[in-house]
């Protein structure tokens, strides 16, 4: 006869279902899986218990297997080692007992861990194993938690880039410093250059502003992909306001030096004098840009072309002003006087105000865009 005996040391079964053991039979032991599992679904016990019963049921229709299968499961006590070892062995005595039939008794035991295994002399001592079979529980709450909240956490492209980009960057580190010394090439340069960049994503990431940024990647690939004017009139206004910057600071340099006491106002007039006509260039080229692709993609206004000419009526209300605060004969400035500042602020005013009239009477006379036919 064999028998497949399922083993639970610290007697699950007796504690938490009014089940007296040991449990022999097949149904008998599947009422017993069943209660068990319905009280605590969770108990590793109920995966042994039902162990036991798939054994005994791929043994009995094994037809290499001529002997006789039963199924039975013995406990032990939840009080101690050598207590819990001594009721277990006195109800494998008591299985052994009730399946006297004058043949030779066999194991297969089924435990779920080492603990149980533990009781494995006390059951030879009594009977041969042939087998120990342990059940390895698929779903073990704290590790499978962990590695599905892991495996959600990277499948989530925005928590992905969190995590793994900053973590990324610093694995990089050591490796670019080393290799940056075969070049001769400061491992401290390297070590800035990518502490800048870990610095710049996460001040992004902290600020919200990979929204932003990725807003402004998807247009810049529609611009390129729909043949924009802007992005050509965009290149170029970052170019001259990079210029522009540079030029205010070589005129606000110069005017340091040429004077031997220099206010904050007075380097900011020299400043904004110095570039003022860069960005003012700037701003025109973009604001060209922008109303061509207006025109072509038929949503024309003629309001838009008020946007050149205030920009030009800004740079001359602000070359007046600054031209006023700056002294006289300092190199590569203007000095104005109070009449220059009077009638620069009036020529920008007018300027901004005759465009917006004049584009105004434009618009309702020749009025343009999708809603011309009034609706």
């Amino acid at each position: 006869m064999l028998l497949v005996l399922c083993v639970d040391l610290d007697n699950d079964l007796g504690r938490k279902t009014a089940i007296k053991t040991p449990v022999v039979g097949r149904e008998t032991v599947e009422n017993a899986a069943v209660e068990l599992a319905t009280v605590d679904p969770e108990d590793s016990d109920v995966n042994v218990l039902f162990q036991g019963i798939h054994e005994r049921d791929a043994l009995a229709t094994d037809s290499t297997v001529t002997e006789e299968i039963t199924v039975a499961a013995v406990t032990g006590t939840g009080s101690g080692d050598v207590q819990a070892n001594r009721a277990l062995g006195k109800e494998v005595d008591r299985v052994l007992a009730a399946l006297s039939t004058g043949e030779n008794v066999s194991a297969i035991v089924i435990s779920d861990g080492a603990q149980d295994e533990s009781v494995l002399p006390i059951i030879r001592s009594r009977v041969p194993i042939d087998s120990v079979r342990r059940v390895v529980v698929r779903q073990a709450q704290d590790l499978e938690s962990i590695y599905y909240t892991m495996k959600q956490v990277l499948a989530d492209p925005e928590t992905r880039g969190t995590i793994l980009v900053p973590l990324g960057i610093l694995l990089l580190i050591y490796p670019f410093a080393t290799v940056a010394t075969l070049f001769n090439i400061p491992g401290a340069a390297v070590l800035g250059i990518l502490s800048a960049l870990l610095g710049l994503y996460t001040l992004s990431r902290g600020l919200g502003l990979e929204g932003a940024i990725d807003r402004s990647a998807d247009r810049l690939r529609g611009l390129l992909y729909e043949g924009r004017v802007t992005l050509i009139t965009y290149v170029a206004a970052m170019a001259l306001l990079v210029v522009g910057g540079f030029r205010g600071l070589a005129v606000a340099e110069a005017t340091h030096r040429a004077m031997s006491e220099s206010s904050l106002i007075i380097l900011s007039a020299a400043f904004i004098q110095g570039a003022v006509q860069w960005f003012a260039a700037a701003g025109v080229t973009s604001s060209l840009g922008q109303v061509t692709d207006e025109y072509l993609s038929q949503e024309f206004r003629w309001r838009y072309l008020n946007a050149p000419f205030y920009v030009i009526a800004i740079a001359v209300v602000l070359y007046a002003v600054t031209g006023f605060f700056l002294p006289p004969g300092v190199l590569n400035v203007n000095s104005l006087s109070l009449t220059d500042m009077a009638v620069g602020l009036t020529t920008g005013t007018l300027l901004g105000v005759i465009s917006t009239l004049l584009f105004a009477v434009a618009e309702s006379r020749f009025p343009t865009g999708p809603d011309t036919t009034g609706n």
